[in-house]
């Protein structure tokens, strides 16, 4: 009974806190932004507890892929090292993209086959530097086997990219669709033997999210756990329309989505739990064992009879309804080639 009511104590002491903090913004959106907060914190519960009872799925026997080449977005560091790492072991040819390249130097000699690495500046906030880098990839590497868009960022204030899209939005979906289309040609001829592989890095953290189709950059009111579920929906949404609209034009291209565990890195040093490293050491997945999943995605046989997956600890994972609404996908699909200017009949015809 004590303890019953402590927890009934500190949640109305909190709520009262949170209330007289935010009490200028209109109650609609107050009890959004508790919403989200809620199934947020549900969400990373589920993932926490998955991570730990699929500990046995969560493997990955990494192959000879020697005439393989790949292209990462980041890389340099959290899993995204990791994934580079294990491409690397399987002779794969990485091409990363980075803000910073001199920066994959000293990464290069720290890893086996690091000669095999290349990098080249990427900056996620511009559409220009994606272009950029798909074409300086392209001059170089014209066929591709793999491209995995792992890079991306959670929380934060609001801020609009020089595109005019929210941060969180651009970072994590948009400037991937557009490096998608951008590569699809060269991910069309590495596929002519096996076929080639899209693999996004999500987040069970799309749970608890929609697509604000009327308002997409939040401009309205901006929550930002709100607008991080939303970018990491609209990935898992984009593999499953991407693969059926590469199936239907018979196209030798797979698309994955990947939930790589609750991992300990630092996207989550605007989260509460940068206050508390120890919790993260004591209860996350280590960025080696976040990266197996990915790899998975890259590497698995067994998938390619599933393209459209979403995947976490090397299995089919949960996914939210909105995100299997055929009708959404479309939609995000139209919507993300106008905001990109993209015709939407000419996807990948660069």
């Amino acid at each position: 009974m004590f303890v019953i009511s402590s927890v009934a104590i500190t949640i109305t002491v909190a709520t009262a806190i949170y209330w007289y903090v935010n009490r200028h913004k209109p109650v609609k959106h107050l009890l959004s932004e508790a919403r989200y907060f809620l199934d947020m914190q549900g969400a990373g519960a589920g993932g926490l507890i998955d991570d730990w009872i699929s500990v046995r799925w969560n493997k990955i026997e990494l192959p000879d892929a020697k005439n393989k080449i790949a292209v990462i977005t980041g890389g340099a560091r959290g899993i995204g090292t990791e994934v580079v790492r294990g491409l690397l072991k399987s002779n794969v040819t990485v091409i990363m993209g980075v803000r910073n390249p001199d920066s994959v130097k000293s990464m290069a000699k720290s890893m086996e086959n690091g000669d095999k690495i290349h990098a080249y500046k990427l900056d996620l906030q511009s559409l220009k530097s994606v272009k950029d880098f798909a074409d300086n990839v392209l001059e170089r590497f014209p066929e591709i086997d793999l491209l995995v868009n792992n890079a991306g960022i959670m929380f934060g204030d609001y801020k609009l990219t020089e595109d005019g899209f929210e941060t969180q939005l651009a970072v994590n979906h948009l400037s991937h669709f557009y490096l998608t289309h951008l590569l699809l040609p060269a991910l069309k001829k590495g596929g002519k033997v096996d076929p080639a592989r899209v693999v996004s890095v999500s987040s069970c953290g799309h749970y608890p999210g929609k697509i604000y189709f009327d308002d997409i950059n939040m401009k309205e009111h901006y929550n930002t756990t709100a607008a991080y579920a939303q970018s990491k929906l609209a990935q898992i949404m984009t593999a499953r329309y991407l693969n059926r609209l590469f199936q239907q034009n018979n196209y030798p291209v797979k698309c994955y989505s990947v939930h790589p565990g609750i991992v300990d890195t630092d996207l989550f040093e605007k989260s509460n739990f940068a206050k508390f490293p120890f919790i993260k050491k004591l209860l996350f997945k280590t960025p080696e064992k976040g990266a197996v999943t990915v790899l998975y995605a890259c590497f698995n046989n067994e998938i390619l009879k599933q393209g459209g997956l979403y995947i976490a600890n090397c299995k089919a994972g949960f996914s939210n309804r909105f995100s299997k609404n055929e009708k959404h996908q479309e939609k995000l699909f139209k919507l993300s080639c106008e905001l990109v200017g993209i015709d939407a009949e000419k996807f990948g015809m660069c």
